[in-house]
């Protein structure tokens, strides 16, 4: 009898997800397939390492979230969370992990399933892509497109190509919130699985996968996920970097090649110039201090001569192969000439090198010549190691590179002497792959810019003018700390000596100028101030970097957050460029950086987005009145509260005239992974950004009419009025929103080394955006996403029926309004207000229902306005595949935001009592409760009562890979 109800559960969850899945959306639609097999393999594992009842415990869970999404009836989610409250802190956290791995492994096969159907398109040759092309960009598509139907010449393109520059800079927002122990397994696990379906594959080899992923499946549950301690800015310089030499360090030359060939295909027979600057690579991890005291001018110094050693490593590790295959004996007479001159001068045998240790003959003259390079190379590996290590090194600076130009001569030597004797072919090779990675990642691998904020550079000036006894800068008018600024960059005596007095805060923005005047000017990007505002800010900087002697100043960047700061930032930047002594600095180029989630966390995201349309636009103007070439630089998170969204769309939906072949942007916490995590994810991110950036400036999207200006001015003072009522004008929001939602405990999560809060008391304004996104994320209820939206449809459509044929024709006809609208449609699509309800009726005080039935209902309201605004009749009808994907995910989640709101219930309710049945995890080594009770050991500090911390942060970690967004 027992079996045969075996057979029926195990039957039952396969059956389910048929159920809750529609039925396939192409005959290359394998993900069913792919989730069911991941699934049963780990319900197996479950079942052998905790016991059939824990596995019938997922299943029932399951089977109750089902059955809720297909009805919503509230009833079911009471009916989970009496089954999930029973359960003892052992069982709860296994229960917990269970759930928050079975997402994981749903993510994992919705990734082989797009790689999958995207090598069937490219096989066919048929490039219409999941959602009518507009997620993607293939070069060659691009190219091809500008040359047929946009009647551009192949040369203009590949001028066009050659002149461009996407800058994309790694910053550590602690957004990532999965161990990278568990991403090098989840890499495994879809490696086995996409392998398991190949076509060629004979019995023994699909046993043996088999067994790889079902160990791969075991190691990722039995690992814990959660971090016990909080990373330092070290560490997440480390993790950001490790991406370099798994991915990033190969995938740039092989991309270069594509672009090659797609060059080719619609005929030009050049190839891309090694020293274009197609793509370059910066950083934020060790250089971002805003608002982050751990990021000391130490940790500064020590990252960029980690990133130095890493380059030199990865540079000494090819250098072996290249040495192998340029075994020629023909060579120019420029070359010989330097192998001889080499030849005589080198000295014994190298016994530390595994290649190549003896003496190179004359006879190999390449080989002659890159020994000599590979010598300098590892000097310049054990010199940065000395330095990091002892803040010495005997190895002196003239054995070393210390600019990129001696390391590239060598290796353009070799190039241009095979290019002369007729061997251009060989040149074209691993020669040219290398010159590309020397180009691209130069001898820092990566630069890393310096952020600081505004008031700490004023902080050192209000210090130095009071030592002076002139007065306290702090107190002084714009106009009169311009005045002296100048007059000081203009002469030449030194400000200040060792004598200034000076505070902590001071000593430590004066010795982040002498870490940089220090190391090689090569180490550093752009130094940007945040909660900037005024032309003095920018010129403090200036004088800074004079007064602590850095030689080749960093460029000064100053990044306008707030609404009332982007509205001004034109007319600040126009009083900085009408400064002569300025205009001279900067030599006709400037860069700006925008930021996306402050602002949206103050104004709401429709005026957020308009407001940042409106100053890119006119900061464009007006650095063209003063002849200076403006870079953007697009500081974008990974979640649409904070300006995230899919590339292709969000770059050719900036105004025309923006971008301009030179783009610079934020690649944030989880948006790493998901865009360098495996080399086919690496090609396609590089490939999104080439082609987004070129189609922008060779066919700029349509800029947009001025009745539809006036509407969206109209719309966003509504917007804004309708979100600062509820955030920062209803008296009881900060309550309502810390009992509703995770937002207290976010922090035990230690996800990044930053605190959430600028300030430790205050509300909203003090909260970090992230922390502020990540809370109304794990509730579903993404409240600053579509708040104001609602309210500026309904006005503008009640003023007059007209205003919503116009808004359907800005949806249809103008990219930057389209995209606003999908990204809000894609988030109503994985909202559920129902479990915001849950969570009131939990954990909400009785007098505050009425307020989140309030904002529930503004929900419905947005939802169906933004539904009849696209012209659909159900979410995402424009898009099935992801529609399929997301009802697939939503059983899992629903059964996390249960038992995150029961838990919670559980931590901040000392009165809820909870009937407890008996223990049900069976473990391997029979004696169960001690198994459970060493999981609730592993957290042995927490103030809560035993499990409930760690089942808390499993179902928040669980849920944000669920949304496939952390903050």
């Amino acid at each position: 009898m027992a079996t045969s109800r075996k057979l029926e559960k195990l039957a039952s969850i396969d059956a389910q997800l048929r159920l809750l899945v529609p039925g396939k959306v192409s005959e290359d639609d394998k993900l069913v397939e792919y989730d069911a097999l991941l699934l049963d393999r780990f319900l197996d594992i479950l079942q052998d390492l905790h016991g059939e009842d824990l596995k019938e415990t997922v299943q029932e869970c399951y089977e109750l979230s089902a059955e809720y999404e297909g009805k919503r009836d509230p009833q079911k989610l009471e009916e989970l969370g009496s089954v999930l409250t029973s359960l003892d802190p052992g069982d709860s956290i296994v229960i917990a992990k269970a759930f928050s791995h079975m997402l994981n492994l749903a993510n994992l096969a919705e990734e082989v399933q797009i790689a999958y159907c995207r090598r069937i398109k490219l096989k066919k040759g048929v490039f219409t892509d999941e959602s009518n092309a507009t997620t993607e960009s293939d070069i060659e598509e691009t190219f091809k497109k500008l040359v047929v139907q946009l009647k551009k010449s192949p040369e203009e393109v590949f001028d066009a190509l050659k002149n461009q520059t996407v800058d994309l800079v790694f910053t550590a927002h602690p957004t990532q919130s999965v161990r990278r122990s568990l991403l090098q397994k989840h890499g495994r696990i879809r490696d086995c699985l996409a392998q398991l379906y190949a076509k060629d594959i004979t019995p023994d080899d699909k046993q043996e996968l088999d067994e790889a992923l079902q160990r791969e499946i075991q190691a990722a549950f039995r690992t814990d996920e959660i971090r016990r301690t909080q990373p330092t800015p070290q560490d997440e310089m480390r993790a950001g970097m490790s991406y370099f030499h798994e991915t990033i360090w190969k995938g740039v030359p092989k991309f270069l090649r594509r672009v090659d060939t797609a060059l080719k295909n619609i005929g030009i027979n050049e190839r891309v110039p090694y020293n274009a600057p197609l793509i370059q690579f910066s950083s934020w991890m060790g250089g971002d201090r805003d608002g982050n005291p751990r990021v000391t001018p130490e940790v500064t110094r020590d990252v960029c001569l980690l990133a130095r050693m890493m380059a030199a490593n990865l540079y000494f590790s090819q250098i072996e192969d290249l040495m192998f295959e340029m075994s020629m004996w023909r060579c120019s007479d420029e070359l010989r000439a330097r192998a001889d001159e080499l030849h005589q001068s080198t000295r014994r045998d190298a016994k530390h090198y595994i290649e190549f240790w003896k003496q190179v003959p004359p006879s190999e003259p390449y080989r002659v010549i890159l020994g000599d390079v590979r010598d300098k190379l590892y000097h310049t590996r054990e010199r940065s190691r000395h330095l990091l290590a002892h803040d010495i090194s005997d190895i002196p600076e003239e054995s070393t590179y210390t600019n990129v130009e001696q390391f590239l001569e060598p290796l353009e030597l070799c190039y241009r002497s095979l290019c002369a004797c007729g061997d251009r072919p060989i040149a074209d090779g691993s020669l040219l792959d290398f010159l590309r990675q020397v180009s691209t990642f130069g001898l820092s691998l990566v630069r890393l810019d310096i952020r600081q904020e505004s008031d700490r550079h004023t902080d050192v000036l209000d210090a130095i003018t009071k030592h002076l006894e002139i007065g306290s800068y702090r107190d002084w008018s714009e106009e009169r700390r311009q005045e002296w600024l100048l007059s000081e960059l203009r002469g030449k005596r030194p400000l200040f000596g060792l004598d200034l007095p000076k505070t902590e805060e001071i000593a430590d923005v004066l010795d982040t100028f002498h870490v940089i005047a220090e190391l090689p000017p090569d180490c550093f990007g752009a130094y940007i101030i945040s909660m900037a505002t005024s032309p003095s800010d920018v010129l403090a900087v200036e004088l800074l970097q004079r007064e602590c002697r850095v030689n080749q100043p960093l460029r000064v960047v100053p990044l306008f957050e707030k609404l009332a700061d982007l509205d001004a930032a034109p007319s600040a930047m126009a009083r900085l460029f009408s400064i002569d002594w300025y205009r001279n600095r900067i030599d006709g180029k400037q860069e700006v950086m925008i930021g996306y989630s402050d602002s949206g966390k103050d104004a709401g995201r429709l005026s957020a987005a308009w407001q940042l349309y409106k100053a890119q636009e006119e900061l464009i103007n007006v650095a063209k009145d003063f002849g200076v070439k403006l870079t953007m630089f697009h500081g974008r998170g990974g979640t649409v509260g904070r300006g995230g969204g899919p590339t292709h769309l969000a770059i050719l939906s900036q105004p025309p005239d923006t971008i301009h072949g030179s783009l610079r942007v934020t690649v944030q916490g989880e948006v790493i992974e998901q865009s360098f995590g495996e080399e086919h994810l690496c090609f396609r991110t590089l490939q999104r950004f080439c082609a987004a950036t070129l189609e922008h400036g060779m066919h700029p999207p349509v800029a947009p009419k001025p009745e539809w200006r006036a509407l969206m001015d109209e719309m966003a003072v509504v917007a804004t009025e309708e979100y600062r009522s509820i955030v920062f004008k209803e008296p009881r929001f900060v309550e309502y929103f810390r009992l509703a939602t995770p937002e207290l405990e976010y922090g035990r999560m230690n996800i990044g080394s930053r605190p959430s809060k600028r300030k430790p008391s205050g509300g909203i304004e003090s909260l970090r955006a992230i922390p502020w996104i990540f809370a109304w994320t794990q509730t579903r209820f993404h409240l600053p996403v579509w708040l104001g939206f609602g309210g500026a449809f309904k006005k503008a459509i009640q003023k007059d029926i007209k205003n919503l044929l116009m808004l359907q024709e800005m949806y249809n006809e103008w990219p930057f309004f389209r995209v606003t609208i999908d990204l809000i449609e894609m988030v109503f699509a994985k909202g559920d207000p129902g479990i915001a309800a849950l969570n009131d009726k939990l954990l909400v005080s009785e007098d505050l229902w009425a307020f989140g039935e309030q904002l529930r209902d503004n929900y419905e309201e947005t939802k169906k306005l933004i539904l009849q605004i696209a012209g659909h009749r159900d979410l995402l009808e424009g898009d099935p595949y992801l529609k399929q994907r997301l009802r697939l995910r939503d059983s899992y989640i629903t059964t996390l935001n249960v038992c995150q709101a029961y838990t919670l219930k559980r931590i901040r309710d000392p009165n809820y009592h909870v009937k407890l049945r008996p223990h049900i995890s069976k473990d391997y080594m029979e004696a169960a409760s001690e198994r459970a009770a060493e999981l609730v050991k592993l957290n042995p500090t927490s103030e809560y009562a035993p499990g409930l911390e760690d089942t808390l942060i499993l179902t928040m970690k669980g849920i944000a890979a669920g949304m496939q967004n952390t903050g």
